[in-house]
């Protein structure tokens, strides 16, 4: 069968779903009633943000949140909160964003880049272990892809060694890990609402963490220096504005009362994915398994690991022009020349290496589609692989 790519037809021609999906209802009202209100920041008297800010607290099981600007400044916040300081190292995995480390060199700390597990590609308890110094003062687990990394295994390590947990929650919006939410697992966990994101505003970010004295740290730090009971022109500690906006947390109120539903969704996806695969006439490529613990997958992303030699340039192009196209993942944080020339240390990361090399994504708004979709993946795969 001829490719699409060499003028062949394509698997599939059908438009995948639009992310993000339509304004629903309640979106819409109350977007325009913070927009005819007049108070669209967040301290003109609206409540938009304050029920955000409490809505997603409770959800991850904590009792204080702050809604920030995006999740970049949210890790920043939460480190400064839970006392990071420079000189200080933090442990992040290798295959994830470039923000994960990035927030840690803007509260002038050092990113400490460690190798994550080799099969489900979140980060590694003993890759951790053997990456931790004298100066290391805090861990940042990444929830990648929806699925929540193996935090009583971090959380072992952190207390051994007494250092803060900070939860990249940035993809796993309603994940939970041995029935308990994401988020509220460490110290203090981060959510993106970028635009990729389970919930989005176009940007914007949130932290929740369950101590008070770190709260109004972390609020403090977003509030440009102001404490929670202190004059509005009373700024004793230096912070910034990094707030979040009435009329994007109008956007994402309403979102979390059909959030779960979209995950159940794009679970079933998910699933007709991997038994698809598991069907294709010889069978090479499989979804990244779930750390131990998940007992809920929000499925931002659906990993697949190509077990056989591939052209990867050649095979996302090729399965774009088929009407399936994969998204090529993240390249080591270690091998980003601009972090470790900013002071970022590198640990030796083979997992990292080779996820980078074998690892596709299918991208959340294909998740969205009729689970028949997942065929559609299948057959192109095995028709690009076999060339």
């Amino acid at each position: 069968m001829s490719l699409a790519l060499n003028g062949g037809s394509p698997v599939r021609t059908a438009p995948w779903p639009s992310w993000p999906p339509p304004l629903d209802d309640a979106q819409r009202e109350l977007v325009l009633s913070v927009l005819e209100s007049g108070r669209w920041g967040a301290t003109q008297g609206g409540t938009a943000c304050a029920d955000l800010t409490a809505a997603f607290a409770r959800r991850s099981g904590v009792e204080y949140g702050v809604a920030v600007g995006n999740a970049t400044l949210g890790l920043f916040a939460a480190l400064l909160g839970l006392g990071v300081e420079p000189g200080d190292e933090v442990i992040v995995p290798a295959y994830t964003f470039v923000a994960s480390a990035t927030a840690v060199l803007l509260a002038g700390a050092t990113p400490v880049i460690a190798d994550v597990d080799p099969v489900d590609l979140h980060l590694s308890p003993p890759a951790v272990e053997a990456a931790l110094t004298s100066r290391t003062a805090a861990i940042m687990p990444v929830h990648l892809a929806g699925s929540p990394a193996d935090m009583d295994a971090l959380n072992a390590v952190a207390a051994r060694h007494s250092l803060a947990v900070v939860e990249d929650a940035a993809q796993a919006h309603g994940a939970t890990y041995h029935g308990r939410p994401v988020g509220g697992l460490g110290d203090a966990g981060v959510y993106s609402f970028q635009a990729s994101k389970a919930m989005t505003a176009g940007e914007g970010g949130l932290v929740v963490c369950r101590d008070r004295a770190v709260h109004e740290a972390v609020w403090s730090a977003c509030n440009v220096g102001r404490t929670l009971d202190g004059a509005w022109y009373g700024h004793p500690r230096v912070g910034w504005n990094l707030r979040l906006t009435e009329i994007q947390a109008a956007l994402l109120l309403p979102w979390l009362d059909r959030l779960d539903d979209e995950i159940d969704r794009r679970n079933t996806f998910a699933t007709a994915v991997e038994r698809e695969l598991a069907a294709m006439p010889t069978p090479a490529v499989t979804v990244v398994p779930q750390p131990p613990g998940t007992t809920r997958d929000s499925r931002h992303l659906v990993m697949l690991r190509v077990h056989v030699p591939f052209d990867r340039s050649f095979v996302l192009a090729a399965m774009a022009a088929e009407g399936v196209p994969l998204d090529g993942g993240y390249p080591p944080l270690g091998t980003m020349s601009a972090l470790t020339e900013a002071g970022a240390r590198a640990e030796h990361c083979p997992a990292a290496g080779a996820a980078s090399r074998e690892v596709l994504w299918v991208r959340q708004q294909m998740l969205m589609d009729d689970p028949a979709g997942a065929a559609h993946i299948a057959e192109a795969l095995t028709k690009v692989l076999a060339s």
